[in-house]
Formats: structure tokens, sequence, C-alpha cells
């Protein structure tokens, strides 16, 4: 038989778009070959019945683990999806996976996280000639994955840690992690992941530095509210700079106008969410007094994407799949740019599967308005040292 090479190889793509729970769960169930799964990844999207979804999970899946989040948007087999629920099976032929809820975030005691994490990742046994991963998805309105992720990246040492914040579309009311056949909120899910694949970490966005600085004059840090911009009121001083109208601050200006942070030699971005009340501004990354924050400009969104996942193993070859963490305002700014069909058609060809985040996690740090993701190859393809 000729194998489809439309499709990847090692993990097993489901998708629903019906619009009740039970239905979208069994429909995307029928489509895996539970016997062969170790784990499930269930990205959900907003309007389906998280309680139904969960035991629909819990009664389908044959007792293969389920894990998950909601999302502000999943990446199907179709590219960008609003109301399509999304589960990977991966195989345990080439997976193993332990889980951990880490829970409550807010208030974190990041001693007493980084212990249990070290004590989880001790008590998975390694597999020889596997390598190890781990996948964080967080409450991405818990305020805290700035904290999380250098947490973890710290007890974990040399294993990568990649994830996405939970989301709820654009409605940023509530979000949820799934582990254990619940839904939990103000909450962490991280899985620990051991695989013959070889993978590789992506991560990029499409801004570039101008050379428009400010600094931040008083902020509500746990909050990640900024109230004051070079001693002016936050929002009245960003939309001077970037020529709006107050008045016409939306999140599609926040989005084509980034701040950026500068860490060590690199820029990240600091997304802004809203201006509530008196004209201060709300960000989705951490903030504080006496930050330096940096306009940003936006290059070629297409381009950049093309060449940022033309990625290739040690042979050459092309990722079997890439497990994606993709920001909302980044597909929010890809719509108001009339561009979700090229985007979409990039996603297809490169094989990329996930969802749409409230944030980022990847190299220690929780960032903003960035692609995220995992590049799988196949096995036999790897070079051991």
């Amino acid at each position: 038989m000729i194998q489809d090479r439309t499709r990847p190889r090692f993990v097993q793509i489901a998708v629903s778009r019906a619009a009740g729970a039970g239905a979208a769960v069994d429909e995307a169930l029928a489509g895996i070959d539970l016997a062969e799964a170790c784990f499930l990844l269930a990205f959900v999207p907003e309007g389906l019945n998280l309680g139904r979804v969960a035991e629909a999970l819990e009664s389908g899946a044959g007792g293969v683990p389920v894990f998950g989040c909601t999302t502000a948007g999943t990446i199907t087999t179709e590219g960008y999806e609003t109301e399509a629920l999304l589960i990977l099976a991966f195989p345990r032929e080439h997976f193993r996976c332990a889980s951990m809820l880490i829970e409550p975030l807010k208030p974190m005691t990041m001693k007493s996280i980084a212990a249990d994490v070290r004590a989880h990742a001790a008590r998975f046994r390694r597999t020889a000639g596997w390598n190890r991963l781990a996948l964080i998805f967080a409450d991405g309105l818990s305020k805290q994955e700035d904290l999380l992720v250098a947490t973890l990246e710290a007890a974990l040492g040399e294993v990568p840690v990649f994830g996405g914040s939970a989301g709820d579309n654009l409605a940023f009311r509530e979000t949820f992690v799934l582990h254990e056949g619940g839904y939990h909120t103000n909450a962490a899910l991280l899985l620990l992941i051991e695989t013959d694949l070889g993978f590789q970490g992506l991560g990029f966005d499409h801004f570039l530095p101008t050379g428009c600085q400010v600094v931040v004059t008083e902020a509500l840090p746990d909050e990640r509210l900024v109230l004051e911009i070079n001693g002016a009121p936050a929002a009245l001083e960003y939309a001077r700079i970037v020529g709006c109208p107050v008045e016409e601050l939306s999140p599609q200006v926040f989005a084509e106008n980034p701040m950026l942070v500068r860490q060590n030699m690199n820029y990240h971005v600091r997304a802004i969410h809203d201006a509530p009340g008196a004209h201060a501004l709300s960000f989705l990354g951490a903030i504080d007094d006496g930050l330096i924050l940096t306009l940003g400009r936006g290059k070629e969104i297409i381009e950049t994407l093309r060449s940022e996942l033309d990625v290739r193993g040690p042979h050459d070859e092309a990722p079997d799949f890439v497990l994606g963490f993709d920001c909302v305002l980044r597909k929010l700014e890809i719509e108001q740019k009339q561009l979700s069909g090229p985007v979409s058609e990039i996603f297809r060809d490169r094989r990329v599967v996930g969802f749409n985040t409230y944030g980022e996690q990847h190299c220690g740090v929780h960032v903003n308005q960035t692609f995220v993701g995992v590049a799988f190859f196949d096995p036999a393809q790897r070079e051991f040292a």
C-alpha cells in the first residue's frame, strides 16, 4: 500500500466541527486508533460545554490518558479554525508521558513547585536512547506564566520546555487545562514526554525594534497593568507614539503595534491586551516600574512564517509534523490583513497542528505574539552520538 505522505506518520489527527460537545468528541475519537495511543491531547474551542467534553473524553477514550486545554482557536489539517475540536493521538511505540497538575498558580510558591517538578522528573523512568522534552499548558488568565516557566526551566535543567497559555477565543473570561478527567482553572499542566523521534524547537515572531523607546514609570506588576509611560497616562502616551486617537485603540491596533522587551541580545514581545479604566494599559506578559519598552514594527508575516517553518532534520528531511502554539494576536493580525488563506496553506504544507494561545513559553521565557513549536522527525533518520 502506498502511504499518504500528506499526513503525518507519527501522530494521529482527528477534528470535529460538531456544535454539541458529546457529538464533537465522539466524532473525533472515531477517527483515532485508541489501541495504538499512549496519550491524547485535546484542544477545545470556545462554545463547547467543558463538563460534557470531559465526560465524553473519559468514557470514550478507553482508558487512554487525555490532556489538553481550552483555546483561542485551533490549527487543524485545514489550517486556522475557530470552532473546531482538535484531538491528537501520540502512539505508544514512539512516545512515553508523565503528567503533573500544578495548582494553584496564584499565589505561586516557586520553591515548592520546583521541588515537586524535580521529584516528578526523577520518578519518570528514562528510556535508553530516547530524548526528553516538556510541554506546559497554563491558565492563560493567571498572569503567572512568567514565573512558572522560569521555575520549570531551572527545575528541569537540560530538558527543553515548550508551551502555550490556554484561551477562550477573544473573550478573556476564563481558561482551563484538562487533566485526569477534569478541567482546572488557576492551574497548569506539565507533561514530561520521552520519544525516539528527533525533535527541534521553534520560536519566532515577525517584529523588529524601532528607535522609539519608552519607560514604564508606574505599574501594578501583579496585575500586569501599566498606569504611566514616560510620566504620562499609559494609554494616552501609547496612542501618541503609534499615531492613533486613544478612543480608537483596539486589539487590532495593539496587535500591529506591540511593545518589545530586550533580554540579552534578543527582543521579545510584551503584548497589550486592553486599555482599561482611566487610560491604563493591560499587558499579557510581565511588566514592572522602570522597564524599558521598545515599539515594534512588523516585517512581512507570510515570508517570515514560510522561512521559519522551513526546518530540516540532520539528513535535510522535513518534519513529520510540527506541534504549534500560535498567539491569538498573530491570528488576529493575519485575519485583519486578510491573510488567513495563505497562512493556513503554509500550515497545511508544513503539517502544523496545535492551537491559538494567550501567550507562549520557550527557552525559559513567557512571550506574546510569537509562534512556538516542536518539529518532530522520523526516528529512522536520527543520528546518535
